[in-house]
């Protein structure tokens, strides 16, 4: 039975990432690791370069390249880091405002394959979620790659904190 479950949990994970990915192309209007990126800088936090790259599993040339780009489109500005060595990443006004709506777009076509259920069986199913999250092992890098794309508005009582500020 446990195969079963595994698959069908699997399979499910998939129609949820590939719908999240298609909100994220139809928002942004690129692919890849940009919708992360906007949202991991969007914690205000001010991540490197370094750190963002990390989070995302990207190589140290992939990561400058998408920071470029961000910039150029207007996006992320580079600041002054804390420690006048690194340069810390923060979004523009309009940086925000497409965050906001990559955001609110992930959740529209995640709630859908929740509708069939119940309030009840909701609510079950999140306390089910809770629990195999908070499960997973893992370090803080780790913990922040898996909320990359996570609104920690509507995220109470997170079963899985990350410090974004030690990513690195």
């Amino acid at each position: 039975m446990i195969d079963r479950t595994a698959n069908l949990l699997g399979a499910l994970g998939l129609a949820v990432a590939d719908r999240i990915a298609e909100a994220a192309r139809q928002t942004l209007h690129h692919a890849g690791e940009t919708p992360a990126a906007l949202v991991v800088i969007g914690y205000g936090l001010g991540p490197s370069n370094d750190q963002l790259r990390h989070i995302l599993g990207l190589s140290h040339p992939g990561c400058v390249r998408l920071i470029d780009r961000l910039v150029a489109d207007g996006l992320v500005e580079r600041r002054q880091g804390r420690d006048r060595r690194a340069i810390a990443l923060h979004l523009t006004d309009e940086g925000h405002a497409l965050r906001e709506t990559l955001l609110k777009e992930r959740l529209a076509v995640i709630k859908p394959v929740l509708e069939p259920l119940g309030s009840a069986e909701q609510d079950m199913l999140a306390a089910l979620l809770h629990k195999l999250l908070a499960a997973l092992p893992g370090t803080d890098l780790e913990r922040c790659t898996l909320c990359r794309l996570c609104d920690n508005r509507v995220c109470t009582d997170c079963p899985i904190p990350a410090e974004f500020r030690t990513a690195d």
